[in-house]
């Protein structure tokens, strides 16, 4: 008897005591809206077609475009690959974690390493660090990136507080972040004369961005929020951040600017039911103590959406039974839409006269 009360003590302090990296925030999050209305159910994505990376390698988080048409995707372990054909071409090894991946006005590859920073590729053999540090700060998670027609780059960073090279990489780091709420995400812009300088912060988990047209705005996604907003770069209301799409059905990923106005963006998972506990600090440290098996995790759910630079849905993709994984991104390439994934060993890709 006192042996199983001695256990059960050690087990109590140990719920309640134990110290773990998360400090929760309280924070009541809106009902999701479910997957109704403008994000009605429907089975586009089972028309993709799912490319297999080679040799057993996974997460082609995004792709970009360089001016040759070349189109270039990567894996979980930094490998870089030309998209020939079915059959991606390994073209270099560029280590760390690469993320977001954007083409600029000079041909070279610009990409957001979630380990090393903002880096630059022009060839095999070339890579270069650009922003390793922001104000003074290490740049602690570099996620996705837009690149101006003059060259400046704006980046996303998801966390000040989780590292994901030592947190066990950036799916749990992701999730920590979400679990936490605390909000030490930003977006920085790294111009052409070497200066750069965050111009938003304050974000649940800083994710995709992408710029209009006219480079008169950009667009932020906020994941942990399940919103999206638009910041001002020119005009009157230059530096004013607003929300143009709130209480979204998903977490939402990568965007990606079209050049015609609109954008696709993808959701890593619906909202999640442990959403519930957000009010409650306490039982989220609690629940983060009783280990992976309990903790939060993405369903996978793959989704898509189209919309306009006024937030106007135009449309959804759909993949109700999660054979994509986690859904990263979407990108017109020619005749072709493709379909990023986190840790998924493929991505998809189907011709514009399938879908919808």
């Amino acid at each position: 008897m006192r042996i199983a009360l001695g256990l059960g003590l050690v087990g109590l302090a140990y719920l309640l005591f134990w110290p773990v990296p998360v400090d929760p925030v309280a924070y009541d999050p809106p009902e999701p809206p479910g997957f109704t209305g403008d994000f009605a159910e429907n089975r586009a994505l089972d028309s993709l077609d799912l490319i297999a990376l080679p040799d057993g390698q996974i997460g082609p988080e995004d792709i970009a475009i360089l001016p040759d048409g070349s189109v270039l995707t990567t894996s979980l372990s930094g490998r870089l690959y030309r998209i020939d054909g079915d059959e991606p071409v390994e073209i270099d090894r560029l280590g760390g974690r690469p993320l977001g991946l954007h083409a600029g006005p000079d041909g070279a590859l610009y990409i957001a390493d979630s380990f090393r920073g903002l880096m630059r590729w022009s060839g095999p053999g070339t890579l270069t660090s650009l922003v390793s540090e922001v104000e003074g700060a290490p740049l602690v998670y570099a996620n996705q990136l837009d690149v101006g027609r003059d060259g400046t780059v704006y980046f996303s960073n998801s966390s000040d507080r989780f590292d994901p090279e030592t947190m066990g990489g950036t799916k749990p780091t992701s999730v920590l972040t979400i679990w936490e709420q605390s909000d030490t995400g930003y977006v920085a812009r790294h111009t052409p004369d070497g200066k750069t300088e965050k111009i938003a912060e304050g974000f649940v988990y800083t994710n995709g961005v992408a710029l209009s047209p006219d480079e008169d705005f950009l667009l932020i996604a906020e994941t942990g929020r399940a919103r999206v907003h638009r910041l001002w770069l020119t005009g009157p209301r230059a530096g004013q951040t607003e929300i143009l799409l709130d209480n979204l059905p998903g977490y939402p990923d990568n965007l990606e600017a079209q050049g015609d106005g609109t954008y696709w963006m993808a959701f890593a998972s619906p909202r999640v039911p442990s959403e519930a506990l957000m009010p409650y600090p306490f039982l989220r440290k609690l629940i983060w103590r009783l280990g992976p098996m309990v903790r939060p995790a993405p369903i996978h759910r793959g989704m898509l959406v189209q919309f306009d630079g006024d937030g106007t849905i135009l449309q959804t993709l759909q993949d109700p039974d999660g054979r994509l994984g986690i859904t990263t991104g979407g990108k017109r390439v020619g005749d072709h839409f493709y379909v990023t994934t986190l840790d998924s060993g493929w991505f998809g890709r189907m011709p514009l006269s399938r879908m919808p």
